[in-house]
């Protein structure tokens, strides 16, 4: 039986080596195709261990966390992401900014990722935000590692209120597993009024 829990904290801090796990290990398949390490990893999470207002959204088999789902306000992203989301006439203040959600692959189909987005969103109007957002890598269908018989998670996505933010696109740079470098990639934001 998983239980899902809402991290914050000292609890949402002593978490984010093993949801350091957990992104390499689930990015490293279509469509992010991330080859993560640890130190990439410690940085990226920074932001969580720095803001009062993070949360971490743990599914746990036992003790042993098999899915995460992070946020914080957006405003703790403004260097990252003012630019993509300038023009949409929504200040950064009221924006939460759902990061991301990874889960073992045997867990999936189980509604986890509902209760990923459930905690989230209600973390986020707790803090009084107005807007919840994320954004969704963006890959060419022609790519050479895009499996057969890929779903994208529009649907799911669209089902929960959120549509694509026309022009806001940010762009982070990682190692893909095919690359010897680290590369810049297009990411899509999605928001919805909470």
């Amino acid at each position: 039986m998983v239980r899902v829990e809402r991290l914050t904290g000292a609890a949402l801090a002593d978490a984010l080596d093993d949801v350091a796990r957990l992104r390499i290990t689930v990015f490293r398949d279509w469509p992010y195709l991330y080859d993560g390490d640890a130190a990439y990893e410690r940085e990226y999470l920074q932001p969580y261990r720095d803001s009062a207002e993070a949360i971490v959204v743990g599914a746990f088999d036992g003790d042993r966390l098999v899915g995460a789902a992070t946020g914080t306000p957006m405003a703790h992203h403004a260097a990252d992401f003012a630019a993509a989301l300038a023009g949409q006439g929504v200040p950064l203040e009221q924006i939460f900014y759902c990061a991301e959600s990874v889960l073992l692959p045997e867990y999936r189909g189980h509604g986890l990722g509902h209760a990923f987005f459930d905690a989230r969103e209600a973390h986020a109007r707790d803090l009084g935000h107005a807007y919840s957002a994320f954004c969704g890598v963006v890959r060419p269908d022609d790519h050479p590692l895009k499996p057969a018989g890929y779903r994208p998670l529009d649907a799911f996505w669209r089902k929960r209120g959120y549509a694509p933010l026309p022009g806001a696109v940010a762009h982070f740079g990682w190692k893909d597993i095919d690359q010897a470098e680290e590369t810049q990639h297009p990411l899509q934001f999605w928001m919805r009024r909470l």
